[in-house]
């Protein structure tokens, strides 16, 4: 490259990032100029080619088209690049034993029902059930009462219900604590299953040769008052997909043995599975202090 073309380009991004300097917002300031520099960066270095950045264009525009209130593409996009779980690592700072955080997904819905301890958010989902455990403490081993728990998960058929396209509301749902940090539910045994992949996410996907599947895995949202909000997952020990899932997600200490359970076995609460067998799963959460680096959600 000539010194003269690397002066035009040099003296174009310097223009684009002087532009945001009277941005009164300090922080947008530093969020525009930092962008300029890198999407310039990356612009150059690759030496991207005017068709190429038409496509892109079209691929951004195909994204919007596709998301609405009931599926976001572009969270879908974030995910599959990894800028998802980025944020989460960055905005959640290791913190003595907290559970660790990863990403919040694009299925998750307001104003799920509230079911009370040891109920059943499975509310006609398909799948094997699963009992849930476990119980909610601070980094110093103090029981957080009340705290509420916020869990969504995929049918055995892979789907959410937000994606049948009809008003159910299955396999999600929230509940408190009791007194001493204590939680447990009937939920379904996670499976594995894709991301959608039917829009232009999927299309990037299989243009790079990546698969879409998930590893199997039950969401959790978190919150008590003075503590940090916790959104996470737990993974299913023995998945064949944990070190190949689609959005990044999976963490070590997030991983759990779901136990089989045969027809007939005795179940905590008492309850009657006639002939279906069950699994369950034990996951004590801790969380940190609200003060340590983590954006509300």
């Amino acid at each position: 490259m000539s010194p003269e073309q690397q002066h035009r380009e040099s003296q174009l991004v310097e223009r684009v990032v002087a532009s945001f300097d009277d941005t009164p917002d300090p922080r947008l300031r530093e969020l525009m100029q930092a962008l300029t520099r890198h999407l310039h960066a990356f612009v150059r270095e690759v030496r991207l080619t005017e068709e190429e950045w038409q496509r892109a264009i079209e691929f951004l525009t195909a994204v919007g088209h596709l998301t609405d209130d009931r599926r976001q593409e572009f969270i879908l996009l974030s995910d599959v690049l990894g800028a998802s779980m980025q944020t989460v690592t960055v905005n959640n700072e290791a913190y003595g034993n907290a559970t660790e955080a990863t990403v919040f997904g694009p299925f998750f819905v307001d104003g799920s029902p509230e079911i009370e301890l040891g109920g059943d958010l499975m509310a006609g989902a398909s799948g094997q059930p699963c009992w849930v455990e476990g119980r909610v403490t601070d980094t110093h081993g103090n029981p957080v009462p009340h705290a509420r728990i916020e869990v969504w998960g995929a049918d055995e058929d892979g789907f959410y219900d937000v994606q049948y396209g009809d008003d159910r509301v299955a396999g999600r749902g929230h509940l408190h604590t009791d007194a001493d940090g204590n939680y447990r539910f009937w939920g379904i045994t996670p499976t594995p299953y894709p991301i959608p992949h039917d829009g232009p996410v999927g299309r990037l996907l299989a243009a790079t040769g990546r698969s879409p599947m998930r590893a199997s895995h039950l969401h959790f949202l978190v919150r008590a008052e003075g503590l940090r909000t916790l959104v996470t997952h737990i993974f299913v020990r023995g998945d064949e997909l944990l070190d190949r899932d689609s959005v990044f997600g999976v963490r070590d200490s997030l991983v759990m043995d779901f136990a089989p359970q045969p027809a007939g076995a005795v179940t905590p609460d008492g309850r009657d599975l006639g002939d279906r067998a069950w699994s369950r799963v034990r996951f004590d959460i801790v969380l940190a202090p609200a003060a340590a680096g983590h954006e509300e959600v």
